[in-house]
């Protein structure tokens, strides 16, 4: 079979996966320099919801299982020091996933306390914005939520926390066409991937993107002795062209405590929304968190920085 980097030339099932970071995880295939593979991606709940799913399965939804990835996958001449290059190639979504509000996790967890599950039905050849009711549809754009490489500390690290390796980023913009460059740590490397996402916001602020298991194609490289101190990435162009083209309605929060200010220009926008919209307060919250950004917009005036919430008014047109 042919290694060109543009047609993968085999797959990893996602039987293969594990939830959390170990070196001591025996990696399911190695790959040459310059390989490109394809991975089956679990969603972030490993499967745990379908199309009957309700906001009674939340509370079942066990969290030793969540976020698991694919991998780990051994890249032959890998050596701490060098800087893993991941070139994405393609997504192949499912079709179904699913968003919701998890009752002590998020930005506004003290302010939503109640689960709430919304699924998703979405066209995985044409990508159409995903329908969330009869006035708002969600533009796609698939991406990998956790990715990334092991630690050199040995035994197993938690998966939700993201780390100077990568894993759980969040990244929107680990979309199709990024270049996206590792640390190396232990031989080998040990990439592995999932959390695969429809559609996300920069902040993610419920917690949950759309959540959605896909397939996800990428090439592996390696820049010898280039590994940078975090995980650094370029994209192929404009990383917000899907959401552009109505403009956007934006919060903000000011203050001297950045986290502070991000919950006030969330909880801003989900007021405006609720109002201008006529929506319920929690569904106000899951539309900000798969398509509404966070932004740092100030940092130097002290003592207060502000941030900035930015909602696509496409999704209601």
């Amino acid at each position: 079979m042919s290694g060109h980097a543009d047609t993968p030339w085999r797959t990893i099932h996602s039987a293969h996966h594990h939830c959390g970071w170990d070196n001591a995880i025996a990696p399911v295939t190695t790959v040459a320099p310059g390989e490109t593979l394809t991975l089956q991606c679990l969603d972030a709940a490993g499967g745990h919801y379908n199309p009957e799913s309700t906001a009674a399965d939340i509370a079942t939804m066990d969290p030793a299982r969540v976020n698991p990835v694919t991998g780990p996958v051994f890249v032959d001449g890998a050596e701490p020091g060098d800087a893993l290059k991941v070139t994405i190639r393609d997504f192949a979504p499912s079709g179904f996933g699913w968003s919701a509000i998890i009752p002590d996790f998020g930005l506004l967890a003290d302010q939503f306390t109640a689960p709430r599950l919304h699924l998703w039905d979405y066209d995985r050849t044409a990508r159409t914005p995903g329908v969330f009711s009869t006035h708002a549809r969600v533009p796609l754009k698939p991406f990998a939520g956790t990715i990334g490489v092991a630690l050199a500390e040995p035994g197993a690290h938690d998966i939700i926390p993201p780390r100077r390796t990568g894993g759980n980023m969040d990244i929107r913009d680990m979309a199709a066409g990024t270049e996206l460059y590792l640390p190396v740590e232990v031989a080998g490397a040990l990439f592995s991937v999932g959390d695969t996402h429809a559609a996300q916001g920069d902040g993610e602020v419920c917690g949950t993107a759309i959540e959605s298991a896909m397939d996800i194609t990428v090439t592996l490289d390696l820049v010898k002795g280039g590994a940078p101190a975090f995980p650094r990435f370029s994209t192929p162009g404009p990383v917000t062209r899907h959401l552009d083209a109505k403009g956007y309605e934006a919060t903000t929060g000011i203050g001297p405590d950045l986290m502070t200010a991000a919950r006030d220009a969330v909880s801003g926008m989900v007021d405006h929304l609720s109002r201008w919209r006529d929506l319920a307060p929690e569904d106000a919250y899951l539309l900000c968190s798969v398509c509404g950004d966070l932004r740092i917009s100030e940092v130097v005036d002290a003592p207060n920085w502000v941030v900035s919430f930015y909602f696509p008014r496409i999704v209601f047109e």
